[in-house]
């Protein structure tokens, strides 16, 4: 295993992890697929090798921090180093607070921050040495604005934000070449809505506007490619909802009040997640099924975010616009000099 880079994808089984692992390996590297479902990460392996790239198989609970420090080394003995952690593994439950046991709450919060944290420790072992890597945490809207019926991943996305400012701080002062960036996501066309614990009357949605897994993948991948810029917003919903939590987060809690319970369900009886859910075992389960990358909302989805690439672009666009100006000022000093 000679060529592309070395890239690590938690979570890599289904959903955006699994997207992700496409995305790199259509570039040509060599990925490590990390994630507990044995089904899901052998058809991910398979998908790796489809796209071009070459795949490593590594079954581990991101809950477990021995574990993932042990995975991170199989890693390095199979592919020589590790250029790029890409953490995304998550659980959570849909319910009101009060509906989640303490139990629950502890491993979402397990599972969805403290794998961040653990993942990004095995990471930083492997770097730091050789004074290099990126670390992108896969974020959400959630990591600044909380809704209703999701408190635990809220928690536990507001957790990793501020710890991964915390960490770039200290990589900063210390000097470090190696980076991390976090990508928050809009809403995502995964099979979460259908494995995910859920206490609502009604079937778990993703809120409108919804976006497919590939367009998170392609940031994502942008993202660790351009690990300088500290964070990037994916999804015009990202954005407004971003910047109206920063103008008017009052006004956003009297809103989610009224409309979050609603939008996050649909109408009908509550559908049970396949195999009881995924927060304490595998979705897929030892003798489950293979639920890819994208959920039952593609009718419905966006291929496509013209924000996220205005703002990938932006360096250029300054560029541009600078160019620009300077030539409708050579103009009018042209012409003023002609007159």
């Amino acid at each position: 295993m000679g060529r592309g880079r070395a890239v690590v994808v938690t979570g890599a089984s289904g959903g955006v992890g699994r997207a992700t692992a496409r995305a790199f390996a259509a570039r040509g590297d060599r990925v490590a697929l990390l994630a507990r479902g044995r089904e899901g990460l052998a058809a991910a392996a398979d998908d790796v090798r489809q796209a071009g790239g070459e795949a490593l198989v590594v079954t581990v609970d991101m809950a477990d921090a021995r574990a993932v420090e042990d995975a991170a080394q199989q890693v390095v003995d199979a592919l020589g180093h590790i250029d790029v952690w890409v953490n995304n593994a998550f659980s959570g439950v849909f319910a009101p607070f009060t509906d989640i046991t303490a139990d629950e709450y502890r491993r979402v919060t397990e599972v969805t921050y403290l794998g961040y944290v653990s993942g990004t420790r095995a990471a930083l072992r492997h770097m730091r040495p050789r004074d290099r890597g990126t670390i992108v945490q896969v974020g959400s809207a959630l990591a600044y604005r909380g809704v209703p019926l999701q408190s635990a991943y809220c928690g536990a996305k507001h957790a990793i934000q501020g710890f991964t400012e915390s960490l770039r701080c200290e990589l900063l002062h210390e000097g470090s070449r190696v980076r991390t960036t976090m990508v928050q996501l809009p809403a995502v066309n995964t099979p979460q809505f259908d494995w995910l614990l859920s206490r609502m009357p009604g079937r778990a949605r993703p809120v409108a506007p919804v976006y497919q897994p590939e367009v998170a993948a392609r940031a994502i991948v942008h993202a660790a490619s351009h690990p300088r810029r500290r964070e990037y917003w994916v999804g015009g919903s990202t954005v407004a909802t971003l910047l109206g939590n920063a103008v008017a987060p009052g006004l956003l809690d009297r809103y989610l009040a009224r409309t979050g319970f609603g939008s996050q369900q649909e109408a009908g009886d509550r559908q049970e997640a396949a195999g009881g859910g995924n927060l304490w075992a595998p979705a897929d389960g030892p003798h489950g099924r293979d639920f890819g990358a994208h959920g039952r909302f593609d009718e419905e989805s966006h291929d496509h975010s013209p924000q996220q690439w205005l703002s990938q672009q932006r360096g250029r666009m300054g560029t541009a616009l600078t160019a620009g100006a300077a030539l409708l000022a050579a103009r009018a000093l042209t012409r003023a000099a002609r007159r």
